[in-house]
């Protein structure tokens, strides 16, 4: 994973600023022959776009995305597919307001990247926080919205599980429900308990963090590598890699400190179709290697930092300022995360079915090995 650039054999480049006059990615390494319209790519845009509700920023984006390289009509289908060649994709910005962000144009946002981008580059884009700014995701999420396409069989489902102190009973998890409320609920019993806590928060100035979790299911045993390329370690890094994550566990994660060997150990058994695990504490992944189990982790965000609450900080002269941030902001960023970490998840299944698939053949698959 480089500055812009993710992936082994499904590579995706994310361009483009908050602020600026558009934001786009490529994916090189798409299967050629692929349907792929605009139209496929959009409904993933929608889920994630800003201005759908009280509770997440007001900036208005169409988030309309175009393709630019990478399809070409099949006579065979009568339809577009993908050639083999990197698929270039671009979404306009139209609804900047860059004059919100002139009082803090040399100021640092506590919190926030602006000091760290500027001790390292020395210059900024102050304007919504350049590639900071989670605006930056959208990309994503269109790139993942192609990795779908070429993992047939699997479905990658999000939802919140957490927001401030307010957490989801973990027995109660649905994710068949999470389309029924603003806030990708899996239990609809929490929805009044968020609403009542956001609404306190946005009326204050001020953000909150949040806990998203994700599940896998039809990634069949074999994916991944040991050590170098362990699945579990890629996914961790995609997903840390969003903007404003600040933890991520795969399974049981930290709370496995806690369990003894044998409540930690999956144990397994024979069934009609294979072996069968009795729980799945490893999350679907042991050894850097797909079990064939669902592949599950969590991700948590921090408290969005552009805030109203006046907070210290210094400027790019090294002056000790007091600062508070106008503009439209997420009061709290994880509720269209969603989208986001099942994109990333997409288009790192999406890289590690290739690679197997490159390693041990199209059909190669560890759950049919003889026992």
């Amino acid at each position: 994973m480089s500055h812009n650039t993710f992936g082994h054999l499904f590579r995706v480049t994310t361009w483009g600023e908050s602020h600026g006059p558009a934001l786009g990615c490529v994916v090189d390494g798409c299967p050629p022959g692929i349907a792929l319209t605009e139209a496929d790519i959009q409904p993933w845009l929608d889920r994630r776009r800003p201005g759908q509700g009280k509770f997440v920023t007001q900036r208005q984006e169409p988030d309309a995305v175009r393709i630019l390289s990478g399809v070409f009509e099949d006579a065979r289908t009568d339809g577009q597919v993908t050639t083999g060649t990197p698929i270039s994709m671009i979404i306009d910005n139209v609804d900047q307001r860059s004059r919100d962000y002139s009082d803090i144009a040399t100021a640092f946002r506590p919190g926030h990247a602006d000091y760290a981008y500027f001790a390292k580059y020395g210059v900024r884009d102050y304007r919504g926080g350049g590639r900071q700014s989670a605006r930056e995701t959208a990309a994503r999420v269109a790139a993942g919205a192609i990795a779908r396409k070429i993992l047939a069989g699997v479905t990658i489902r999000g939802c919140v599980v957490q927001i401030g102190p307010h957490a989801v009973d973990p027995a109660r998890i649905d994710f068949a429900v999470t389309g029924d409320n603003p806030f990708w609920a899996p239990d609809p019993d929490i929805v009044p308990v968020w609403e009542a806590h956001l609404e306190k928060v946005r009326k204050a100035g001020s953000s909150t963090g949040a806990i998203v979790a994700m599940e896998a299911t039809g990634v069949p045993a074999g994916w991944g590598a040991p050590i170098y390329g362990k699945l579990d370690a890629e996914l961790a890094a995609a997903l840390m890699s969003i903007n404003a994550a600040k933890g991520v566990e795969i399974g049981a994660g930290f709370a496995a400190a806690a369990l003894s060997g044998e409540e930690n150990a999956d144990e397994m058994r024979m069934g009609n179709g294979g072996p069968m695990f009795l729980s799945n504490q490893a999350g679907g992944v042991l050894g850097g290697i797909s079990t064939g189990q669902p592949v599950t982790a969590r991700v948590a965000f921090k408290p969005t930092s552009s805030i109203l609450a006046l907070r210290r900080s210094i400027n790019e002269a090294g002056e000790e300022i007091d600062l508070r941030t106008k503009g439209r902001h997420d009061p709290c960023v994880g509720l269209r995360a969603v989208p986001v970490v099942e994109a990333m998840t997409a288009c790192v299944l999406a890289d590690a079915y290739l690679r197997h698939r490159g390693q041990t053949g199209e059909h190669a698959n560890v759950s049919g090995a003889q026992l």
